[in-house]
């Protein structure tokens, strides 16, 4: 029987020589591999780190402006929604006072109505309830408004518009049976004082 090289034969083994021929790895290449792979696998983790650090810088530099311009140019919802509420309910009041008036209180109600306007629209109105006291009284007109819905078309920090519709109401000594038409305004509405006062009114209707 013949026996090969590398086989046993009763407990008895041979030695094999090395047939791929590569010569054998020393502990210092072993060593020198290993940091090798540690410094590319150091840079990566760094390159990695340089980006995720230049993304936080750009992210903090966008961020931070527009932070602040929300905080100071853009008031959350509900002071929008308060101010918005401030000026329709300055717009609606005001104009039922403007077109509401009982020839026994003409002095009170035309009082009443001024404080809630301000500038050429006053002068306006003042001028105007000079010339319709008398017919009032001696007609015995008696104009009543109401309101029954208002929107905000523009609202700025001093300044704002408002339509209003309205639901007008008249009676006379002539015709006493109250006669009712639907109606609608511009009111236009001028921060003075922090206060909502009526600029303009432009019946639209």
């Amino acid at each position: 029987m013949t026996i090969k090289h590398g086989s046993s034969l009763d407990g008895m083994e041979t030695t094999p020589s090395d047939e791929t021929g590569s010569p054998p790895v020393s502990p210092g290449s072993a060593r020198t591999n290993r940091l090798a792979t540690i410094k590319r696998w150091i840079r990566r983790c760094l390159a990695r780190w340089r980006s995720i650090v230049a993304t936080a810088l750009v992210v903090t530099a966008v961020g931070v402006p527009a932070g602040l311009f929300f905080i100071l140019h853009r008031p959350d919802q509900q002071v929008g929604d308060a101010a918005a509420h401030r000026a329709i309910q300055a717009a609606s009041d005001g104009a039922v006072a403007v077109l509401s008036y009982a020839p026994d209180n003409l002095d009170r109600d035309f009082a009443k109505a001024k404080s809630y306007l301000t500038g050429d629209f006053l002068a306006y109105y003042t001028k105007f309830t000079e010339q319709i006291a008398a017919m009032a009284q001696q007609k015995h007109v008696t104009e009543t408004a109401k309101v029954v819905r208002a929107a905000v078309s523009e609202l700025h920090p001093d300044s704002a518009l408002v339509l209003v519709f309205i639901n007008q109401t008249a009676t006379s000594k002539e015709k006493p049976e109250p006669q009712t038409t639907a109606t609608s305004a511009r009111v236009t509405l001028t921060k003075v004082k922090g206060s909502w006062l009526i600029s303009n009114l432009d019946p639209l209707s």
